[in-house]
């Protein structure tokens, strides 16, 4: 891994630097120390010319900008911030899922694959950003809590823009198994305005991707949070089947009906979880999404749903719901007051949302 960061440095950075990379330092050391030569014998004294002119034409690159050299520090996590362009969501990290990687920290004495940062400007709180190497911050940080006070976080400091630290954390990134397909689509969708004028040829073409690919990540990306809350985790949502999802939501009436199941399953998830019980497999749940326009034409209309009062009569009925808004209806002689027409209010507005038909629709 560190062989493939360093790469990604350095075509990110120009496409003819070479990047040299020194052992960490303290964060007060700027530069890195000289490289002690070994003292000179007879056997290599014919080499030592050699040595010596190309060491001199290395730094004489590195003078004239021609070469740069990527400074590694050792830096307190509690300084560094995360870079939000990148699609790894912090908060979705535990000690479960960076176990792994925890463990190898502490087996190897420290952090040996040094994550990419940037200097922060705009914020006294912190120093740095982390622009690829979310979980080994959070590892650092796990770690410093819990019996490792002194390890350190090892960074390498890069000058890039956003576009170019957005394509370093997507390199990244593509081979992580725990970045899941909605989380890189949405990223992706964010960048898309953000760095690329929402151009996707061009966006395709800087990220060396197939523009059809990146479309219909796009096209996932756009899935409402709504209907993302029947599955049992967002990780569940991948991007073919999730795909025939997103051109299904196109259509007004078949949003409508996938949106009423979305919501119904996501009330039987949470009953699931509340009971400990596994939660519905992903695969089960697209296809009630995607059978659920089907399943409404077949079905039988249903009744209008009525709130009762204590003494058994209608408080508030629902008249209909399209999508010029919804009609209620308050019933006279219901024995109501008005704080019990509030809580008929709200308790049915609850119901029409949980059925994906109030008014956030």
């Amino acid at each position: 891994m560190a062989r493939k960061q360093s790469d990604y440095l350095a075509a990110l950075l120009s496409d003819e630097v070479e990047a040299a990379a020194p052992t960490p330092t303290a964060p007060a050391a700027d530069e890195q120390p000289p490289v002690p030569m070994p003292a000179p014998t007879a056997r290599n004294e014919r080499a030592r010319g050699t040595t010596l002119l190309g060491r001199e034409s290395a730094l004489a690159r590195l003078a004239s900008g021609e070469v740069r050299q990527v400074t590694q520090l050792l830096l307190d996590p509690g300084r560094v911030r995360i870079w939000p362009g990148n699609a790894r969501h912090y908060a979705h990290l535990s000690e479960e899922n960076c176990r792994e990687l925890i463990d190898s920290i502490v087996a190897e004495g420290g952090q040996k694959v040094p994550a990419v940062v940037r200097r922060v400007e705009d914020d006294p709180a912190y120093d740095y950003e982390v622009i690829a190497g979310t979980r080994r911050h959070w590892s650092i940080s796990w770690l410093r809590g819990h019996s490792y006070p002194d390890m350190q976080f090892v960074a390498q400091v890069a000058v890039l823009d956003d576009e170019a630290a957005f394509r370093l954390a997507d390199l990244e990134n593509r081979a992580r198994k725990d970045v899941s397909d909605l989380e890189r689509a949405r990223n992706y969708a964010h960048a898309l305005s953000d760095h690329y004028g929402s151009h996707l040829t061009r966006m395709a073409e800087r990220l060396k991707l197939s523009k059809g690919w990146l479309s219909k990540m796009i096209k996932v990306a756009g899935i409402p949070d709504a209907v993302i809350d029947a599955f049992a985790s967002p990780a569940d949502v991948q991007l073919k089947p999730a795909y025939a999802l997103a051109q299904a939501l196109d259509d007004g009436k078949s949003a409508a009906a996938i949106h009423m199941a979305a919501g119904i399953l996501a009330s039987e998830q949470a009953a699931l979880r509340q009971r400990g019980q596994p939660a519905l497999p992903a695969a089960d749940v697209l296809k009630r999404l995607l059978d659920a326009p089907r399943a409404a034409i077949a079905a039988p209309k249903v009744e209008p749903y009525i709130w009762t009062g204590d003494l058994g009569r209608p408080v508030l009925s629902v008249q209909s719901v399209n999508r010029q808004g919804v009609t209620l209806r308050f019933h006279a002689g219901s024995g109501a007051d008005t704080d019990m027409l509030v809580d008929a209010l709200r308790e049915t507005l609850a119901h029409l949302e949980r059925q994906g038909l109030g008014l956030h629709r």
